[in-house]
Formats: C-alpha cells, sequence, structure tokens
C-alpha cells in the first residue's frame, strides 16, 4: 500500500513540474486583469473591457478577474489562461504587447509590440493594444472539448496518458484513514465507515488556496496541478484529492503515513 502511494505521490509531482506546457487547445477560459499594472484605476480607458471584447471576438469565454467564475474555473484556476497588457510607451509613442500566461505564471505567448501615435490616452491605449492583438496571427484560439472531460487516451500523449491514469488509479485505490492516536500508535480506519466529519474553509492565493478551519487558522496551503481536484499540499510530502464528496489529504510525518477526510467549501 505504501509502495502505491509513494508512485502516486511522485507522479503527482512530476505533474506538477510538467504544468501546462503551452497546449492551447487545452483551455477553455481566459481571464483579464480588472485594471492593468501600468494603469491607477480598475478597467481605466476601457484597457480591460477592450482586450476582453477582443478575445471574445475569436471565440474564447472571458472573464474579468472581478467577475463570477464557472464552478469549475472556481474549484481549478488551471483550466483558464491568464491575460495581461504590457506598457513599453515611449515619451512619443504608446507601445502595448499582450502576454499570455498559465495558471502557474509561465508566459505561452507573447504578442508583437502595438504602436500608436495618438496623443489622447484612450485613443492611444485603444490602438497600441488592437494593434498587438492583431500580430496574433500565429495564436491557436480554438478550444478542443476532446481534449478534455470524457476521453479515451486515444490521440493523447504519454503525459496526458500519465495524468489520466493518475486520477483513474486515486479513485480505484482503497481507502483508508491513518490517524495517530495519544500513544503515538498507528490508528487505522476505513474512510467509508470514518466519523471524521472536519469543515475548512478555503481562501484563494497565489497558485492554489490555504484551507482554514473555525479557529480560525491555516491548516494546510494546497497548490494547483494541472489536474481538476488534485493538489499538492504545500510544506508536506502528500497531495489533497476528492473522493466523491469528501476530500482526502494525504501525507507523511516522518515514516508515518497519515490520511484524512475533510469537507471543504470553496
Amino acid at each position: 500500500m505504501i509502495k502505491k502511494v509513494v508512485f502516486f505521490l511522485t507522479l503527482v509531482l512530476c505533474i506538477s513540474s510538467y504544468g501546462q506546457k503551452g497546449n492551447l487547445e487545452n483551455y477553455q477560459y481566459i481571464v483579464v486583469p480588472n485594471q492593468f499594472d501600468f494603469l491607477k484605476s480598475i478597467d481605466k480607458y476601457q484597457t480591460s473591457s477592450l482586450l476582453k471584447f477582443l478575445f471574445e471576438k475569436k471565440g474564447f469565454k472571458v472573464f474579468l478577474s472581478s467577475d463570477k467564475l464557472p464552478k469549475d474555473l472556481e474549484e481549478n484556476r488551471c483550466l483558464a489562461l491568464f491575460s495581461e497588457v504590457k506598457d513599453e510607451s515611449s515619451m512619443f509613442s504608446t507601445k502595448n504587447l499582450i502576454e499570455i500566461k498559465d495558471c502557474f505564471g509561465k508566459i505561452l505567448y507573447t504578442s508583437k509590440v502595438g504602436v500608436s501615435k495618438f496623443k489622447d490616452y484612450k485613443k492611444a491605449y485603444h490602438q497600441a493594444i488592437r494593434n498587438a492583438f492583431d500580430s496574433m496571427n500565429d495564436f491557436n484560439f480554438r478550444y478542443d472539448l476532446s481534449k478534455t472531460g470524457n476521453q479515451t487516451n486515444e490521440g493523447l500523449t504519454a503525459s496526458e496518458i500519465k495524468k489520466d491514469t493518475l486520477v483513474t488509479a486515486i479513485k480505484t485505490m482503497p481507502m483508508t484513514t491513518s490517524m495517530v492516536d495519544k500513544e503515538n500508535k498507528l490508528v487505522t480506519k476505513n474512510t467509508k465507515n470514518s466519523s471524521f466529519d472536519a469543515v475548512l474553509y478555503a481562501q484563494a492565493i497565489d497558485k492554489g488556496f490555504q484551507l482554514i478551519n473555525t479557529k480560525p487558522e491555516v491548516v494546510f496551503v494546497i497548490l494547483n496541478t494541472a489536474r481538476a481536484n488534485v493538489f499538492i499540499l504545500k510544506d508536506k510530502n502528500g497531495i489533497l484529492y476528492k473522493i466523491d464528496d469528501q476530500w482526502v489529504a494525504e501525507y507523511y510525518e516522518g515514516a508515518k503515513l497519515i490520511q484524512q477526510e475533510f469537507q471543504i467549501k470553496f
């Protein structure tokens, strides 16, 4: 059993380092900041609204960072691309470029620089952003539904097959809940009969969530992976994953394997 768990942990860590390799067909959503770094207020000069509009014209489901997100994207931010406008303006011209990043902050695509000579700020930013966007002719805007959801292994890469195999293996592996009692002995219970019913509350942070109990105190910090409902436990040798309606934290304390069930409110 322990050998199997070690294998799964190793595989998940490999997936995390693999991340999203820039295959843009795997993404359904794009998130646009409601305020770019070089501007002093939200959607100043309607720059965020403009970029959202341009992406929507290309067929993406686009959200501003302040929008209510769909449930699947709330649970796994790695389903989305994240866009950004960078400012490289000089004294005599407005210059902007567009960057596309994955959920880990890795830059997947950079447009050419769009230039405008307008002196009016709104006109200048709009023209520069449009020109940068128009240079993205080689950017693949097609979302391929067959790359996500229910699918077979046919046509997938080796890395994608490993990810699907991991999720299937986790769902079918025998589950036990191991906790340390007052005498520091390892106590094992079947999770299906477990009365462990702790509730944690998820607060979004960079690249993941922190899980808070009712005291309140931080119980775990979890980091996103490329798969829905599978997280890495930060600073612990373990993972968090979902089985049916329960979340299972599985990690090592020294040589002992700990498994705990939680209800988590995202």
